[in-house]
């Protein structure tokens, strides 16, 4: 199964941001863009693609611990960019540092318990709001968010998702995203989920 450790801002934080998203949803070309669901936000923290079932045990194991040993911190999300012309992000702000500490105990986590994972890079946080397909300057889109300013928010949990690609092949269809575990920071009992 295909999973990512993940950061998920609260509904109040990405009614903000929603708003946000409708104004540029107005700009020329936006119809050319795959607009991500608002229920499909969030910061990864490492995606481990294809994971053996037989891994989930060690694997949660060590993201409870990586969540135990990451005291919760204040992140708010404010502007935003693109990578050239095939992802429109927002930003974040705050304690991007401690974002980086969670993202980085993630992916040791997954190396950790055995997964194949990419080369280590500089962690950039964002959030993908929109990708583009090379037809579509993204700039104006930037340019537009580089005023937005969210409210703060306490980030308390760690989550575990998986992501089901579409298979039926219908234009415009997009990943299905499941919480499958979710563990809080700074320690204390794992939060129930409805995988169990």
């Amino acid at each position: 199964m295909r999973l990512f450790a993940a950061v998920r801002p609260p509904d109040a934080v990405t009614e903000e941001l929603a708003a946000a998203a409708a104004e540029l949803k107005r700009l020329p070309g936006s119809g050319t863009l795959r607009w991500a669901a608002r229920d499909s936000w969030h910061f990864t923290l490492a995606f481990m693609a294809e994971v053996p079932r037989e891994a989930l045990p060690d694997l949660t194991a060590r993201l409870t611990r990586a969540a135990h040993r990451t005291p919760p911190f204040t992140l708010a999300l404010r502007g935003g960019g693109h990578f050239g012309d095939r992802v429109l992000w927002a930003g974040v702000t705050g304690e991007v540092a401690a974002l980086r500490l969670l993202a980085g105990r993630a992916d040791a986590a997954a190396r950790k318990a055995g997964l194949a994972m990419e080369e280590p890079r500089h962690y950039r946080p964002h959030l993908t709001l929109a990708r583009g397909h090379g037809a579509t300057d993204l700039r104006p889109y930037a340019d537009a968010l580089a005023a937005f300013a969210g409210a703060p928010w306490t980030v308390d949990e760690l989550i575990l998702v998986r992501s089901s690609l579409p298979k039926s092949g219908v234009p415009g269809e997009r990943p299905r995203h499941e919480t499958v575990g979710r563990w809080p920071l700074g320690g204390g009992a794992r939060v129930p989920d409805a995988a169990g």
